[in-house]
């Protein structure tokens, strides 16, 4: 488990590791090279101890070990099904006064894909009536860190790194790699924490990292409206909408963000989207309740 003591090198940008660098005495000059080997090392490499960094030298590996932490959550529960279903109940530090936290990643493989679904939030402000975590009370954003890390404690999990073992059984996609898609459909809502899932998925599909493409990361949204345009413009993934409902008066019980964006705003926000055309399209999610949203007339 990270140590909250230490500032993380985990989900900061390009720029902010230069400057963690210069913090401990790197020169400026050194501070390129630097960042790209460590972005090498976290990304590509996955590792989670300086140590493993071989081709920086020691006395610097220590120096980076005594101020900053790569280390990864902790796993409170690993479930895993007979369809190579896994579940991971992930717990991450306290963050100033706060309490440890701790949230759930899904990792679906399916033929030719593996599909790895983060959460960006622990708990909800939303209160959808069919949804579990609409139950629980917002305790904060997840960080750009956490939220990436969740990415890179699956790849560990599933031997999705170079050189490490690939698990028995497992179903390896066209590309080769075990997590071929993400989804931020988990816990929360992303786009009420929209810095920091940005900031880790701009990480997420960087091509000199864990270099996932913008068309294999999908963004699931209840319609926060004022958003969906920055999330095309600024990250650039796909976009789905947490729809379940056609008409508003029934949108505004099952997902009551409707009362403040109904379905005509969200569809013209949908329409505008940038680059959404035949070839790169919306997903519309809806979920069937018996006797409530699956008649003919829905």
């Amino acid at each position: 488990m990270p140590d909250e003591t230490k500032p993380t090198l985990i989900g900061l940008s390009r720029e902010e590791l230069g400057e963690a660098l210069g913090t401990i005495g790197i020169p400026q000059k050194q501070w390129r090279m630097r960042v790209s080997q460590l972005w090498h090392w976290l990304y590509v490499r996955g590792v989670s101890d300086f140590t493993q960094m071989t081709n920086i030298a020691k006395d610097l590996r220590s120096r980076l070990d005594e101020a900053f932490s790569i280390a990864r959550p902790e796993i409170v529960s690993e479930q895993i099904s007979v369809d190579g279903t896994r579940k991971w109940l992930f717990r991450f530090p306290p963050r100033g006064a706060g309490r440890p936290v701790e949230v759930e990643t899904v990792y679906i493989p399916e033929e030719g894909r593996g599909t790895l679904c983060v959460s960006s939030q622990v708990g909800c402000t939303l209160t959808c009536t069919f949804c579990h975590t609409g139950t629980q009370k917002l305790v904060r954003n997840l960080t750009s860190e956490e939220i990436l890390s969740q990415i890179l404690m699956a790849r560990d999990r599933l031997g999705d790194f170079p050189e490490a073992h690939t698990p028995q059984g497992a179903i390896v996609p066209s590309e080769g790699r075990l997590v071929s898609n993400i989804v931020m459909m988990g816990m929360g809502e992303p786009l009420y924490n929209f810095d920091n899932v940005k900031k880790a998925l701009l990480i997420a599909s960087d091509g000199d990292g864990l270099s996932l493409s913008k068309r294999r990361i999908t963004l699931s949204t209840s319609g926060v409206v004022p958003e969906i345009l920055r999330t095309g413009d600024e990250i650039g993934c796909m976009l789905a909408i947490s729809l379940h409902a056609v008409r508003d008066d029934l949108r505004d019980v099952l997902v009551p963000i409707n009362k403040k964006w109904n379905i005509e705003t969200l569809l013209d926000a949908c329409r505008n989207y940038p680059g959404v055309s035949n070839a790169k399209r919306i997903t519309f999610e809806y979920v069937m309740l018996k006797d409530v949203n699956d008649s003919n007339k829905d």
